[in-house]
Order: structure tokens, then sequence, then C-alpha cells
């Protein structure tokens, strides 16, 4: 049981229970060196579509929650495009990356709100870094961090039906624990390359 306290709102507790998580993966991820290379770059589209692949499969099957109240948005398939991107192909061979362990087939809809909150999250997160690396890594797109236009109204979106839908203490309970195993595979992806580290510290 997480210890919540007197917290009420759902947004609040999320950010309360993944912020841990949050500050380690932002110093870990391959774009974290100072000067991030295409290598780099690779690298973490690569932890991102071992993440997201079976995630994106798992949300899709519930048709409740999080996927009937949003617009889709493949943001798989965007990434698939920039792996596939010239100024990549001649980089060195990347090492593979650990089979990640089922998600939960009875998990609530709270549970895959917590979930979906990392995932729409990381939108926010991808902008900051587009301003930050667009020129330095040219002739890359870097479609996936930028290509989506401004994530500002759909994370507004998210976060007003998040509100909505994910209200009682349980519920908001569920949330959490969804958001902490999202990071924890993430981190447990990362934890599972024994690459060299890409980019130039």
């Amino acid at each position: 049981m997480l210890n919540l306290g007197n917290i009420l709102d759902v947004l609040t507790a999320l950010r309360a229970a993944t912020a841990d998580r949050h500050a380690e993966l932002d110093s870990r991820t391959p774009l974290a060196a100072a000067a991030p290379d295409l290598r780099a770059y690779r690298d973490h589209l690569r932890l991102l579509e071992a993440w997201l692949a079976p995630l994106q499969a798992w949300l899709d099957s519930y048709p409740d929650g999080p996927r009937q109240q949003m617009p889709p948005r493949d943001y798989l398939a965007q990434l698939r495009i920039d792996l596939a991107d010239a100024s990549l192909k001649a980089l060195p061979v990347a090492a593979p990356l650990a089979v990640q362990q089922p998600w939960p087939k009875q998990a609530s809809a709270a549970y895959r709100w917590g979930v979906s909150y990392v995932i729409e999250g990381s939108q926010l997160g991808g902008a900051v870094l587009y301003k930050r690396l667009a020129v330095s890594l040219v002739p890359h797109p870097l479609g996936y961090l930028g290509g989506q236009g401004s994530p500002g109204p759909r994370w507004q979106q998210f976060l007003a039906a998040l509100r909505a839908d994910v209200v009682t203490p349980a519920q908001i309970e569920q949330a959490c624990q969804g958001a902490q195993q999202a990071f924890d595979s993430l981190i447990g992806l990362l934890n599972s390359s024994s690459a060299a580290p890409a980019g130039r510290l």
C-alpha cells in the first residue's frame, strides 16, 4: 500500500509517487549526456521502443479508461520512422535489451491511467529535448521528439480526463502503482543495456 496521507488529487499523488524514478531516468537515459550524439539518440529510441511496443499493445486491448477518453496517438509509429532514418545507418550495432514481463491482464482502468500518465508525460520531456538537440543532431529530423507539435494541449486534455475518471483513494493508489510500474519497467530496460554509454559526457 502506498502512503498517500491526505493527498486527494490524483495528479499530486502521481507526482509524489514517481518523483524519485523520474529524476533517475532524467539523469541516466542516453540523452542525459552533456552533448548527446546520433548514437545516443538511436539508443534512446531503442530503449523507448522496447518499452512502448508491449505497453501500447496492452493498453490498446482495453476499451475503457484512457483509451476511451483520449483520441488515439501512435507514438510508436513515429519512433520507428526515426529509427529508420538514414543518418543512423552507419552506427555500430546496438546491444540487445531485456524482454519485459507481461503487463497485468486484470489491471484496473485507474492503473492504466497511471501507466498512460507516464507515456503522455514523456512527450513533454521530448519537446524540451527537441529544442535542445534539433540543431546539434542535424541531419536527423528528430520527428519523435518534435514531429507531433506542441504536446501542451493534449497534456491538458489528458489531465482533465484523468482527474475526472480517477477520484477515489483506491483509484488514486492504483494509478500511482501503474505509474510506478511504468517507470520501473523503463528503468529495468535501461539497466539491461550492456552497451557503452553513448554521447560525449
